[in-house]
């Protein structure tokens, strides 16, 4: 349960005053008592005092139950001490036509990000220094993982952090949200249509060809009951901002959005590194987020398995996103499987444990289509179980996210999710979309042709920034390359403007530098529509990159949605 906030932080910068109890929870007392006659004498540093405080915060101790020292410790004004050196923290800043987080383009600290600033501008170098590399040790020994390929030094590497958290407003909050929940929607009637009655292509809405020509769509899931008709059950879309400060939607991860687990692990590192600073804020929770997907994965259960048996499904070690699948099946308290542990028999699949086979109900799917079913899909595959496609079309099983889902997922059908909304919803895209270009249309591949070095280009089927062209920072002959690509398979590209996305500060060093940052929100569809307050902010860590992909040397921020 997340630990109430302070109280209000007022415009003066100190604390309104609450009366207080000077009390604390068993487990925590003896060590803060024994710390309180240090600190009553004098002689307590302030780390041994901000580990207590820290601690008990943790620990969801609740401000006003603190022992009065600690209460007076958070209630030193942010801006008690020296007097703020701004300039000093922003001091290699730039500010230019991108959106700045933290800045108006005056210079400005924009309200919601002024705590924060203060905080920082309060902190000596070596403080700031020493928090970052607590919390890179926390990542390290919580072997928060990811993994690169086609690298020479190495695939297992830990994932980078930035320090300084990404505020977001609850009215900027609202309009995601709502954005969200319209597109999932939406985008789950597509393809509820596309495999049964197939309307939206027989009123010409989206090209007939565009839909069969995508290498994921599965003729096999025509006429195909899915459960409750929910196709997408999880969702990571990709944001940005543009310098409008307009939130646009950049892609959608529908096949198998990989990213939420350092969303959270993300959360409880910063809650351990600026605990004062988090619950002054009035953050709202993610917390409950593997919950909410436990309680979806439930919801879409075959009928007559009320207690169903729920696994995960991954590739295995070598998967970039190892780390990921067994946080989440620890974090839901379901097992683990490769498809070496899996077997069909009669339309049923079955989980070898020790102690016999056991029914599956659920599987939370991490494996591509491709490989999930040898006796469907690629026959080479070992990674999936030879029947489970029967089993899932005989209904005795779920498979979410569902076969085929990776059609909505193509960059090219991407372009028309606006006009799914306005044909299946009668209403205008909340999140527009990026302009796109489709190379399959003449005209338009013409012009992409003729300005690459001003667009990027995209593979439809690719994730993880590879098969990508950021033509203002390309060589003559990478654009050579892409146009003879082009010219050869003109369906597998699109093409969009090169956008000038919105930067966040970062700690570089000892000061702040900004960085361009997405945000990939994580959405749940189940018998309801389910979006944790927050999200996954990328980051591209490298000076002047466009790209946020960790593969791809970027990384990551905690995300905090505001209650007010």
């Amino acid at each position: 349960m997340l630990t109430p906030a302070l109280p209000a932080y007022g415009a003066t910068g100190s604390y309104s005053s609450a009366p207080i109890r000077p009390f604390l929870i068993a487990p925590l007392a003896p060590t803060c008592y024994k710390l309180k006659n240090r600190v009553q004498a004098g002689c307590a540093s302030k780390p041994e005092r901000d580990g207590c405080v820290a601690s008990a915060l943790q620990a969801g101790v609740q401000p006003s139950r603190l022992p009065e020292f600690a209460v007076k410790e958070i209630q030193v004004p942010m801006s008690a001490g020296p007097p703020l050196e701004m300039d000093s923290l922003f001091g290699d800043y730039p500010l230019d036509q991108a959106f700045d987080e933290m800045r108006e383009r005056g210079g400005e600290v924009r309200p919601h990000y002024r705590a924060l600033a203060e905080t920082l501008a309060s902190l000596p170098p070596e403080e700031l220094q020493r928090r970052k590399q607590s919390a890179d040790l926390s990542f390290l020994t919580q072997g928060i993982t990811f993994t690169v390929y086609g690298r020479d030094e190495g695939t297992e590497r830990i994932f980078p952090y930035d320090l300084l958290p990404r505020l977001i407003t609850a009215k900027e909050w609202d309009c995601i949200e709502r954005g969200l929940t319209q597109r999932i929607t939406a985008l789950n009637m597509f393809l509820r249509d596309v495999y049964s009655d197939a309307k939206i292509l027989n009123d010409r809405v989206i090209p007939r060809e565009l839909v069969y020509s995508c290498k994921h769509y599965r003729r096999q899931m025509r006429g195909l009951q899915v459960p409750r008709n929910v196709y997408i059950s999880v969702v990571g879309s990709d944001l940005l901002r543009l310098n409008t400060g307009e939130f646009v939607v950049l892609e959608d991860n529908l096949r198998v959005p990989s990213g939420v687990s350092y969303m959270l692990t993300n959360r409880r590192v910063m809650k351990r590194t600026f605990p004062q600073l988090f619950h002054s804020y009035g953050v709202r929770p993610i917390e409950h987020y593997p919950q909410l997907l436990l309680g979806t994965l439930r919801s879409l259960a075959p009928e007559g398995r009320p207690e169903p048996n729920i696994v995960l499904l991954t590739p295995g070690v070598y998967n970039s996103a190892y780390f990921e699948h067994t946080y989440l099946a620890r974090q839901m308290g379901i097992d683990l499987v490769e498809g070496r542990d899996l077997v069909t028999h009669d339309n049923i699949v079955y989980m070898r444990t020790t102690d016999g086979l056991r029914r599956v109900d659920v599987i939370y799917r991490r494996v591509d289509d491709d490989f999930s079913d040898p006796l469907i899909f690629r026959p080479d595959s070992s990674l999936g179980c030879g029947g489970l496609f029967n089993a899932y079309r005989a209904g005795n099983v779920t498979v979410t996210n569902a076969f085929g889902t990776g059609l909505a997922d193509d960059k090219a059908v991407y372009a028309y999710v606006p006009d799914m909304i306005r044909y299946y919803l009668n209403e205008d895209a909340i999140l527009p979309n990026v302009k796109t270009f489709l190379l399959g249309e003449d005209k338009q591949r013409q012009h992409v042709l003729a300005n690459l070095d001003k667009l990027v280009v995209k593979a439809v089927g690719e994730s993880g920034g590879y098969g990508m062209l950021i033509g203002p920072q390309s060589t003559a002959r990478q654009r050579e390359e892409f146009a003879r690509q082009i010219e050869a398979n003109p369906r597998n590209y699109i093409a969009q403007p090169t956008l000038d996305f919105s930067r966040a500060p970062c700690l570089i060093g000892n000061h702040l530098e900004p960085r361009h940052v997405d945000l990939r929100p994580y959405v749940l569809f189940g018998d309801k529509v389910n979006i944790v307050p927050g999200g996954l902010t990328r980051v591209a860590l490298e000076k002047g990159s466009l790209v946020v992909n960790s593969s791809q040397g970027g990384g990551s921020k905690d995300t905090w949605i505001l209650e007010q």
